[in-house]
């Protein structure tokens, strides 16, 4: 059966079906219980870059362009280490780097990670630090 964004919302009732784990666990199988017990590690509660993909698709279908451009981008970070997301994000924060080293990330993430939604709006990002004077100096004493 294939999806329907408008009809299969939300996903998690309507095609439970599609929404896998890290590890390929069902959603059924993710319980308190079995959390407690051992039988579930905590690294299965995180979305899968198939389920974030999913609910962009839903979004999309929903109107919501920007926030379906959002779950794409988190469906590619599915597949970066979380230092380096951390390191981003850090990155980002107004004036803590150069164009240069934000176009480093950008490639990074690009190369590295196959994560080329990501490194535009990085890049974009940089764009628009640099119209707002939001980069840092390349001079630390400035």
């Amino acid at each position: 059966m294939a999806f329907d964004p408008s009809a299969d919302y939300p996903i998690g009732t309507e095609r439970p079906d599609l929404v896998r784990t890290p590890g390929g666990l069902a959603l059924d199988e993710l319980t308190l219980d079995a959390l407690r017990s051992g039988r579930l590690d905590a690294s299965e509660m995180r979305a899968t870059a198939q389920t974030l993909a999913l609910q962009a698709q839903v979004a999309l279908a929903a109107g919501r362009s920007q926030l379906a451009a959002n779950l794409e981008r988190a469906a590619e970070l599915t597949g970066v280490p979380d230092e380096v997301v951390l390191e981003v994000y850090t990155a980002l924060r107004p004036h803590r780097s150069t164009a240069e080293e934000l176009e480093s990330w950008a490639e990074r993430l690009e190369s590295d990670f196959g994560a080329a939604k990501t490194a535009t709006f990085v890049r974009e990002a940089g764009a628009v630090y640099a119209k707002r004077n939001l980069l840092r100096a390349d001079d630390p004493a400035v």
